[in-house]
């Protein structure tokens, strides 16, 4: 079954929109930071778990509900994760400490897991290879758009209300992707192709992508670049805050050009695939961020304000990149359970997300240099897991 034109468009925006879950829960409250640390009276570092914890979240929802979703279908597990988020997200408003807020957190990351793995399988039900990685660059246009606008939304909110009342906008936005996923999102799986072995069979899928090095390989190469971005989503705030002397309006801003360039090479990818191999294209990428991140480092180093936003945007583009290629590729030979394997791929990506930020945070926020170290490091690792793993006639992992 492919789209129509019409309904091509509408499913973009309808995935893309549950897509920005994630984003939308990260971004919009990161320059709340201080004044969440200040309010509840806790340290930097335990306002940084509430992000671990979201990212943990994210991966549990994705892992539990990919496969299940194979089971039965795409759109009663994606529409009860819009109603999970609404719920989370009003609950924090009325947070009264940090380990509330936290536990929160953890559900509001499982509902947006649930979300991403099931847009994914999606897009997989309908489209393979280059398509879908053009499909997948697509949706960047739509969910790319929410890290643009959420910093600068949140900081607009700061000025008139507290931290609280950004989770109150979230709130609202589940409730409204409630109504949209109910009204608009098709059933892509059909009962005939779903796969109803129970959990025999959820494990046996499993253990098929456990042996597939090519998989791994490019889902290792996305996880480990996304390390890098969530290395900056934890600590870019009390860095360019505290470090620089940004301002939170700033910060929203610089945060809304950095996502604005991975919207845009996300559209150039689209355009690109065809002309280059999908794969030709993610090594580009991730030689992109590789470079960003020394510069970066020599940026930390002069405590160039300049050079650490400019080299913040290379990397955070370069991303536009990689997640449509990157997904494509690990996706491609695994059509039979799509839900398996993109829960399997994104929660392999959260659960690194979630190590990224402790590690940069446990390194201080006293200078740029631990958050670029940590981020060329992550992107030098994705060059390498990716180079070993997906050379053309590796075997399996056995």
């Amino acid at each position: 079954m492919t789209p129509a034109p019409a309904q091509r468009r509408t499913l973009i925006l309808v995935l893309g929109s549950m897509s920005a879950f994630g984003a939308l829960s990260f971004d919009m409250y990161l320059p709340a930071f201080p004044t969440i640390a200040d309010d509840l009276r806790v340290t930097p570092a335990a306002v940084q778990l509430t992000l671990t914890m979201a990212l943990i979240g994210i991966a549990l929802g994705q892992f539990v509900m990919g496969p299940l979703s194979d089971r039965w279908g795409r759109r009663r597990p994606i529409i009860a994760g819009t109603v999970l988020f609404f719920v989370s997200s009003a609950l924090i408003t009325v947070a009264p400490n940090i380990e509330t807020m936290t536990a929160l957190r953890l559900a509001q990351g499982f509902a947006g897991g649930i979300g991403i793995a099931i847009s994914r399988a999606v897009v997989r039900d309908l489209y393979s290879g280059a398509e879908a990685s053009r499909f997948f660059s697509r949706l960047t246009l739509v969910f790319g758009v929410a890290p643009v606008i959420a910093p600068t939304i949140g900081a607009a909110v700061l000025e008139f209300t507290s931290w609280r009342g950004v989770f109150a906008l979230l709130a609202l936005y589940g409730l409204v992707m409630v109504w949209v996923g109910w009204r608009f999102l098709p059933e892509t799986l059909p009962v005939e192709r779903r796969r109803t072995g129970g959990l025999a069979e959820v494990g046996r899928g499993f253990k098929v992508l456990a042996a597939d090095r090519r998989f791994w390989g490019y889902t290792a190469a996305q996880g480990l670049t996304f390390a890098g971005l969530f290395a900056y989503l934890s600590s870019g705030s009390f860095v360019l805050q505290e470090v620089y002397g940004v301002s939170a309006q700033a910060y929203g801003l610089i945060f809304g050009l950095n996502s604005l360039g991975l919207v845009a090479v996300g559209q150039l990818n689209a355009r690109l695939v065809g002309r280059r191999t999908p794969r030709a294209l993610l090594f580009s990428a991730l030689a992109g961020a590789v470079a960003a991140g020394v510069l970066m480092i020599g940026g930390a180093g002069l405590h160039s304000l300049t050079i650490v936003v400019a080299m913040l945007f290379v990397y955070i583009a370069s991303l536009g990149m990689v997640a449509p290629n990157s997904t494509a590729l690990a996706l491609d030979g695994h059509a039979q359970m799509a839900g398996t394997a993109a829960a399997l791929m994104g929660a392999v990506q959260s659960v690194i997300g979630a190590i990224a930020g402790p590690i940069v945070a446990a390194l201080g926020a006293s200078s740029g240099m631990p958050m670029a170290a940590a981020m060329f490091g992550f992107a030098a690792l994705s060059v390498l897991t990716a180079t070993v793993l997906t050379r053309p006639g590796q075997p399996k992992l056995a």
